[in-house]
């Protein structure tokens, strides 16, 4: 009885403590009493609710949507990939069923951008067609059939069908093509792609032997016409060469000379045709019989396309007609060539006359404040050479136009393995390496100058492309010490030395012996790429404190100290030296 007095005692007193505190813990179990808030507290707390009930709704969505996009784009590269096998497999299923039209020769696949030999064949190729278009017009305008030279046509005939049979038969099916961005090799695939150009059909027809019906009609030329169209092979063939030609301009001014003279040659094929239709020798107008015919025809289609003057009047309409024809088509026609021809020319110059522009604008600005000639001259001198030795001023205006890859590869062939003999560099990661090689600019130093000078603040390291030069010192510069010549390095140590006491002062001149051009890697350039290899940096850090130890244990003498690294070029076949050169002057 006490203890149950007491804990109803106890629990009388705690419902006391409720109804004064109603925040106080009750002794039964009861759900969480909700806070109360004050209105614009409760509102903002339902808003945030809200938001981020929305954001979290959305961010669900865009996931589940990125998910689908991903699943329907793997679907989508499966289909195709399915596709691309399935049609593979029919392309080999018909050409192993369809009976063979042409003779399979085994032969490798060619790559028409690269393959010289393929070029030498579109030689022969473009000889053929043109002995079609230039003889067979000939032939068809001027009497030259006759029993004596036709059995030499027919040889020459079928001589230019056999380049062509052969091309058609062994050459073009097999010729790579790009697919979806994929390089076709498969022999079977290059030879029903080929077939199924519209090329083949044009081909197919452009060999017709319709010169059989010369068997039971007339000898003609008139039949081989259709070996015209057949065009596509030499345009082909002018790409190609073009493409592997070290100056293609010269090619583009011969085929824009060759337009020309083939329109006269159709003008006088023409003017021929035109004097048989009135009568030879009828009027003055037309071809007398006498002389060469061909000769005298061009003769009269140069001055008349040409526009020279001089020509016999016109009597008849018809003569007229044709002269005013010939006119009107030697404007149009030898407008357009002759400004194509301007255009290839210029185009072929447009860098000279660029070098001349800019040698012209700095000759007259040093006129114009007066410059000494002795400074002049060694201007003109610096532009003259730097044109003739490299045929542009800036190697980096054109480099700066090729894409990262090319520029990479180029700058890896002609300094890598000179940048990887530099003992400050031995130990560094490739890529930064390949990364310093792309920051290089190429100066041209005239026979004298000074290429660095002691005590100079050294911001600049450079590597010898061409040319030598020479580390010097005396009262005047007399003393060679020693002679750096291509693909020697200098001025490395001073990329990482500090300005502190001096560390990174030149300690010797230097001076360029003869023309020197010369590579050079400037300090900020080397800073920025080390930001992205730490590991290089720290190398090179202790490259650096480990000179700078050395120099210390080494006290400098009163006069000059000159440290030069050199290496033998690239292509020697010699190890590299390494040399350190004490030079001391003694003060008078």
């Amino acid at each position: 009885l006490r203890g149950l007095i007491k804990r109803l005692r106890e629990r009388t007193e705690m419902l006391r403590e409720k109804a004064i505190d109603p925040y106080a813990t009750s002794p039964e179990i009861t759900p969480p009493v909700t806070p109360i808030l004050k209105k614009e507290d409760y509102i903002r707390k339902k808003e945030e609710e809200r938001i981020a009930k929305e954001e979290a709704d959305k961010k669900k969505a865009e996931e589940a949507a990125a998910r689908a996009e991903e699943k329907k784009k793997k679907d989508e590269e499966k289909r195709l990939e399915a596709e691309k096998k399935e049609m593979e497999r029919k392309l080999m299923e018909e050409t192993r069923k369809k009976p063979k039209a042409l003779p399979d020769i085994s032969c490798s696949c060619f790559d028409i951008l690269f393959h010289r030999r393929y070029v030498a064949w579109l030689t022969v190729v473009a000889l053929a067609y043109n002995y079609n278009i230039w003889f067979c017009s000939a032939r068809l305008a001027f009497p030259y059939h006759n029993q004596a030279v036709n059995p030499y046509w027919i040889v020459f005939d079928i001589l230019s069908d056999t380049v062509n049979v052969i091309d058609i038969m062994v050459w073009q099916p097999r010729l790579q093509f790009v697919k979806a961005g994929d390089i076709i090799k498969d022999r079977a695939m290059t030879k029903m792609h080929y077939r199924k150009s519209q090329r083949f059909k044009t081909d197919i027809f452009s060999i017709l032997p319709f010169d059989l019906l010369c068997l039971h009609f007339e000898f003609s030329s008139m039949y081989r016409l259709n070996r015209f169209i057949r065009i596509e092979s030499f345009f082909e063939f002018s790409d190609r060469l073009e493409s592997i030609l070290a100056k293609a301009y010269i090619w583009r001014v011969a085929r824009t000379t060759g337009y020309l003279l083939f329109m006269l040659h159709l003008n006088a094929c023409a003017f021929y045709v035109a004097s048989v239709y009135q009568g030879l020798a009828t009027t003055t107008w037309v071809y007398d019989g006498k002389g060469t015919a061909y000769l005298r025809c061009y003769y009269f289609a140069v001055r008349s396309l040409i526009n020279i003057g001089g020509l016999p009047e016109p009597i008849t309409t018809f003569e007229i007609t044709f002269q005013m024809t010939n006119f009107f088509i030697g404007v149009f026609v030898f407008s357009s060539l002759i400004g194509q021809m301007r255009d290839v020319i210029g185009a072929a110059t447009a860098g000279e006359t660029y070098f001349r522009a800019s040698m012209d604008g700095c000759v007259a600005y040093m006129h114009t404040y007066t410059i000494p000639r002795l400074v002049q001259n060694r201007v003109r001198t610096w532009y003259n050479y730097t044109w003739a030795a490299q045929g542009m001023l800036d190697e980096s205006e054109l480099l700066d136009k090729m894409p990262l890859v090319m520029r990479t590869a180029i700058a890896v062939d002609i300094n890598l393995a000179t940048f990887q003999k530099i003992a400050l560099f031995q130990g560094c990661d490739q890529q930064m390496l390949v990364d310093m090689l792309l920051r290089l600019k190429s100066i041209v130093y005239l026979p004298g100058d000074f290429v660095v000078k002691k005590g100079d603040i050294g911001k600049e390291m450079y590597i010898i492309k061409s040319g030598a030069v020479q580390v010097v010192g005396g009262p005047d510069n007399s003393i060679v010490f020693v002679t750096l010549k291509a693909g020697s390095v200098f001025g490395e140590i001073s990329l990482l030395q500090s300005a502190k006491d001096g560390g990174n002062r030149r300690t010797a001149n230097v001076k360029a012996h003869g023309f020197a051009n010369l590579f050079v890697l400037e300090k900020k350039d080397l800073f920025d790429i080390l930001v992205h290899y730490p590991e290089s940096q720290k190398v090179l850090g202790e490259h650096a404190n480990s000179t700078q130890k050395g120099r210390d244990a080494n006290p400098r003498p009163s006069c000059c100290e000159a440290t030069v690294l050199t290496t033998q070029p690239p292509c020697c076949p010699h190890t590299v030296h390494v040399s350190v050169i004490y030079a001391k002057m003694i003060n008078n």
